[in-house]
This record gives structure tokens, sequence and C-alpha cells, in this order.
């Protein structure tokens, strides 16, 4: 990630308080959460042998590494995250289960080479400028095998003058239906505004593909939020 952009998230996931809220946060505001998730480990079981090998970028917090493991007893994982408190809670989410996850502190730059079965980067992306996302791309491809999915899942809608006000008022809109007060709703607008890299969908596309993945599909709507499954 581009270490300016990450530096607030990091900083934010660092206060012990928060990271003990964060595991509620993302059934709650991401819509379709546990679907999603259920869909990615059915995405990535369609290409996968039974003992798979799995990168998780963005893997602080492990509530996706608990779901793919519980899922395929075989499957072992590498995770990797900038944030230390969120892998420590990663761990502790995953329970007797971590003894499959080997969980690594830093950017795409220190994960293992591989190869892997496939990749997973879910509610990441959008941390990410443009060109650090185009990296990142390139440097999940190089560490897959050839054909093996990559299950990517954040943040994308129109980035039109307008359509980027509505779609973030609405976002706002979801947050309150959800349960969050409305002043927490506002600021978490305005943080999204100004630290995340929110790009059209048809950008996240192409993303995929210059960094030489195939086969690019929708396969997640939801409000606010796009994810895709692509081949390398």
């Amino acid at each position: 990630m581009r270490r300016d952009a990450v530096a607030a998230r990091i900083t934010a996931f660092s206060d012990p308080e928060a990271v003990a809220r964060y595991a509620d946060g993302p059934p709650r505001f991401v819509p379709g959460y546990s679907v999603m998730q259920s869909m990615t480990t059915l995405l990535l079981a369609e290409r996968v042998p039974e003992d798979a090998r799995v990168l998780v970028v963005g893997a602080g917090g492990g509530l996706e590494l608990k779901v793919f493991a519980q899922a395929h007893a075989r499957w072992t994982f590498d995770g990797i995250d900038p944030s230390a408190e969120m892998l420590k809670l990663a761990e502790q989410t995953l329970g007797p289960l971590a003894t499959r996850a080997r969980l690594h502190q830093g950017y795409i730059d220190g994960a293992p080479q591989g190869p892997f079965d496939a990749a997973t980067c879910l509610l990441t992306l959008h941390f990410m400028d443009i060109e650090e996302r185009r990296r990142t791309a390139i440097e999940v491809r190089r560490r897959l095998k050839r054909g093996s999915p990559f299950v990517v899942a954040h943040l994308s809608f129109p980035q039109g003058e307008d359509e980027r006000a509505l779609w973030l008022s609405r976002h706002a809109a979801f947050l309150i239906a959800s349960g969050l007060e409305p002043e927490k709703a506002a600021n978490a607008r305005v943080a999204i505004d100004t630290q995340t890299h929110i790009l059209d969908p048809e950008q996240d596309e192409a993303i995929l593909r210059e960094a030489g993945f195939s086969n690019v599909s929708l396969f997640y709507a939801a409000f606010s939020f796009r994810g895709w499954v692509a081949y390398a």
C-alpha cells in the first residue's frame, strides 16, 4: 500500500479499543459481508487442490482466514498485513486454526514468493492509490501458479463528481440504517472521502487485466462495494 495512505490505517488499528471493535464492523457495515466471504471460498475451491496454499493480502483481523480454514481443513495460508496489532487479532480470531496460517507483518513485498494456489484481497485495495494498487496486483500475480484464482472486493463506484457524492451519501445512509449514529456515519463519510482511494469499477477491472490476470468477472455488487474474481 502507499505508505502515507496506510499510515492512518495502521494508526487507527493500533488503538486497542479500535482493534477490539474491528470484528463487529464488517458484518454490520459491509452489505452482504458473510455471503461475500462464502462466495469467495467457493470461487477459490473451484480451481485449487484439496491441500491448497492461499495468500491472503490484508489479513489483519483474521475474519476471512477463519472462514476459509473452517470450510477446507487442508488449506494452509500465508497472511500479510502492515498492522502488528491486527495480526495479533487475526491469531486470536483463528484460535486453534492458527497452526495452519503463517502471518507476516508488512506489504506485498514481504509476502512469501509462493507459488500459491490462490490469493485474496478483501476490503483492502481501497486503501491503495492507483499506482500502488497496480504494483500490488502485479506482485500477487507473480506469486500465483498459472490459472490460479485471485479474488478481490472493496469500495468501488463511479467517480464522476455528482456520482461520487451520491455514492458517499448512500454509504453513510447504509451505515445509519445498520445502526451507526448519524454523527459517526458523517465522520465515516469524511474519512472514506479523504483517506481511501476509490476507483471506477472499470478502472478496477483494468488494473487486474494490466497485471496479467484474465477472465476478470464481477461476482459481488452490494451498494458501494464490488468484488471480482480473476485468474493468473
